[in-house]
């Protein structure tokens, strides 16, 4: 399902229209872009948690020269689904 899908059945089952739907989606995308950035996790019950973990530098190896390169630190997002959310997928 892409995003455009995901609008129209959204639309459909809250009964709004596409674009209210699309704004919505929009917005709620933000929200957790937003606090992800503050460093917060979002965590949505039912659901999972999105957060940010933080991967240190570390060393790695071009694959076509073998030449020993250096990878710095970063922050990456991360989401965990909820075992309701699991146990709905099986």
């Amino acid at each position: 399902m892409n995003k455009g899908e995901f609008v129209e059945e959204l639309a459909k089952k809250a009964k709004i229209s596409k674009s209210q739907a699309n704004v919505l989606l929009n917005e709620m995308l933000d929200i957790i872009l937003s606090s992800l950035k503050k460093g917060k996790e979002v965590n949505l019950t039912g659901f999972g948690r999105f957060d940010v973990r933080k991967r240190k530098a570390r060393e790695g190896r071009n694959p076509q020269t073998g030449a020993t390169i250096k990878i710095p630190a970063r922050k990456v997002p991360r989401f965990k689904p909820s075992k309701t959310l699991k146990e709905a997928v099986q």
